[in-house]
């Protein structure tokens, strides 16, 4: 298993590879650019070449980008699925260009409309954002905290994946979010078992690539998206063990979005906790 968590490329992309080190990460997530604003401009080739030789000297990997906040492609409004392809087909461009993994997203909400509705241009919103940029950086559904018409629970996402129906489209399981939109009510070995069998039969645990390891502030199914540090929230210590000790989850990535104990956001204290309880 490796544990990382997002960092900070404030001063050039390089960074985020250094900031990584600094709280002894093994794989990271940054973002591509300001994540609210629409605007995302792809680096130069004097920046992507300085951040690739920073990645390889260091052995870290692999790299997340993760999306603007503003992306929406199950919106009702045409104008802002518009502007969340773009904002997607730039980020992913990105991506590509840094050799990241692959781009993690938010999947939308829907809002007062039918989520069918909303699923259905979350599908035709991702073919083109595909469509737009190839190569093998994935684009990476995110599972939401619920609530609002959020579109991101286990049927959701299921019907996503058979809809687009390509190799490039991946799964990041964010424990909060599953949490606190109550498609998991406790982190108990049991209730492990039987949602990963559901979720294997229904979307296939393999298309999980990476894990948002996030503690809960809040309880569950309080649809209320609020992190906390490894062992302070409600999932805590005993969760992440038991989630750890899941097949296929235990050999991907697990990337830390917790507060951190300064307040400076993912520090080396969560990372040793988290590597610590899930040996």
């Amino acid at each position: 298993m490796k544990i990382g968590a997002h960092v900070s490329v404030a001063g050039g992309f390089y960074r985020g590879v250094e900031n990584a080190q600094k709280i002894g990460a093994e794989t990271f997530q940054i973002f591509g650019a300001s994540p609210r604003q629409w605007q995302a401009k792809i680096p130069s080739v004097s920046e992507i070449k300085k951040y690739r030789e920073a990645l390889k000297k260091s052995g870290l990997g692999p790299v997340f980008i993760h999306s603007a906040y503003l992306v929406n492609l199950a919106s009702p409004v045409s104008d802002l699925r518009k502007k969340s392809i773009a904002s997607l087909t730039a980020h992913l461009k990105i991506a590509e260009a840094l050799g990241a993994f692959g781009l993690i997203f938010h999947v939308g909400s829907s809002k007062k409309m039918a989520k069918e509705k909303g699923i259905d241009f979350i599908f035709q919103g991702i073919k083109e954002v595909l469509k737009n940029v190839k190569g093998k950086s994935k684009l990476i559904l995110e599972n939401d905290a619920g609530g609002g018409g959020k579109v991101g629970g286990l049927e959701e996402i299921a019907e996503i994946i058979k809809k687009v129906k390509s190799n490039r489209i991946d799964i990041c399981f964010d424990t909060a979010h599953a949490f606190e939109s109550g498609m998991i009510k406790e982190y108990s070995s049991a209730e492990l078992k039987d949602f990963f069998s559901v979720w294997d039969k229904k979307i296939d645990l393999k298309k999980i690539a990476v894990i948002h390891a996030n503690d809960s502030k809040t309880a569950a199914a309080s649809h209320h998206d609020r992190h906390a540090n490894i062992g302070e929230g409600y999932i805590g210590l005993s969760g992440f063990k038991n989630l750890s000790k899941v097949p296929h989850l235990k050999d991907i990535p697990w990337i830390l979005e917790v507060p951190g104990f300064d307040g400076n956001g993912p520090d080396k204290k969560n990372i040793d906790i988290l590597k610590k309880i899930t040996k």
